[in-house]
């Protein structure tokens, strides 16, 4: 099921940030890794991009013993997604005025 983080207002246009360079060759998990992580410096502040780094650490943590090649370019797929998902979000909140971050 696709995401939708688009917050449309009458007469606002929602502009998507395309994934960082390099996503499509992202084969291996020290690769989503080090892309993940790429990523997270992408994000505006500090304390977003730390959240985020201890997130993709603990992820790493959790699926370290995976061993299934079908099951790990699942897990790529998807993480690649969701990282493009945040970072889509992010900018478009902050694209926003801040009154209606709720």
């Amino acid at each position: 099921m696709p995401r939708s983080d688009a917050l449309c207002f009458p007469g606002t246009e929602v502009l998507q940030m395309a994934p960082l360079p390099g996503a499509e060759l992202v084969q291996r998990p020290l690769q989503l890794y080090r892309y993940l992580l790429r990523c997270c410096r992408q994000l505006p502040t500090k304390g977003i991009q730390e959240h985020y780094k201890h997130a993709v650490r603990q992820s790493f943590r959790v699926h370290s013993d995976e061993d299934n090649p079908e099951r790990i370019q699942q897990i790529i797929k998807r993480a690649i997604e969701d990282a493009d998902w945040i970072l889509n979000k992010v900018s478009a909140r902050l694209r926003l005025p801040p009154a209606s971050w709720g």
